[in-house]
């Protein structure tokens, strides 16, 4: 290797973000359809950490699982979007999106996580897994010759009934579904309203224009979570905007209807979009 070669290559590594996000899929410029890649995504960028983004697979993931990182000094690669933002903090190369939060404002954060990703989560896996279950097995697994698809498919559609009767969701009636689901939604529209309101609120007495920064819009990693949820619903701000963006829609045309007849949501999910990933394809619903 010249020298020139040499310092072109000590350049570029220097150049090179930190970071590779393995996201299960490459859709270049896009979001994909794991919330929980799309809530990590939203957490790195909201405190401005660099990453690039790489297909990878459950099989070679810590933890068996999409998404997960790698460092590009070749440090261990860490697993699960929630543990690899708190390692990230801890090693000071992100920033704790928590901080300007006060005692009661961390308990609402992670309450609309929980709300998000332990309850939620469930309804909008029922809903792709048994009611939308061939658009997902043949994205899921549309690397693969369609006769091992069928075969693969069968397996992780039993797998995932399995999961979700343990867990509990799927012991209930769609309707019961339908009914916690929107519940949810109707709570996280009521926070966004109320977070608006604020905004224009204080925007009065100022010059700032109206609903300039909503309430909660600047990083918390509740926004993370929502973002996550989203893609399929809708980005908004907290655990609801994440949600939106990572839920395709397309796959649960029932979610679709409810999360369109917030347009709270929809409006603070543009705000999140618009202003963390203007890079990439925008969702529609």
């Amino acid at each position: 290797m010249t020298t020139k070669d040499a310092m072109d290559d000590t350049r570029e590594r220097h150049q090179s973000p930190p970071l590779t996000v393995y996201r299960g899929w490459k859709d270049t410029g896009k979001h994909v359809w794991s919330p929980f890649v799309v809530k990590l995504e939203a957490c790195l960028r909201f405190g401005n950490l660099a990453y690039r983004t790489a297909v990878g697979s459950p099989k070679t993931a810590p933890r068996g699982k999409i998404p997960y990182v790698e460092f590009s000094s070749g440090e261990e690669s860490l697993g699960d979007s929630g543990l690899i933002v708190k390692a990230l903090t801890e090693r000071g190369l992100l920033p704790d999106l928590n901080a300007q939060l006060d005692g009661e404002g961390r308990a609402k954060d992670l309450a609309v996580r929980a709300m998000m990703e332990d309850r939620l989560c469930f309804y909008h896996g029922w809903e792709r897994w048994t009611q939308n279950y061939y658009t997902m097995r043949d994205h899921i697994f549309a690397a693969m010759p369609y006769p091992l698809r069928v075969v693969i498919g069968l397996l992780a559609h039993r797998g995932m009934v399995a999961t979700l009767h343990g867990q509990g969701t799927g012991r209930y009636t769609a309707e019961e579904i339908a009914s916690f689901r929107l519940e949810i939604w109707e709570s996280i529209n009521s926070l966004l309203t109320a977070s608006r309101d604020k905004a224009r609120a204080r925007a009065r007495g100022s010059s700032r224009s109206p609903g300039v920064v909503w309430e909660g819009e600047v990083g918390g990693k509740g926004e993370g979570a929502f973002l996550g949820l989203g893609r399929g619903g809708a980005y908004a701000g907290g655990c609801d905007g994440v949600w939106v963006c990572g839920q395709r829609f397309d796959l649960g045309p029932d979610s679709q209807a409810v999360v369109k007849g917030f347009p709270v949501i929809l409006e603070y999910a543009d705000r999140i979009q618009d202003r963390y990933f203007p890079d990439y394809e925008k969702w529609t619903l």
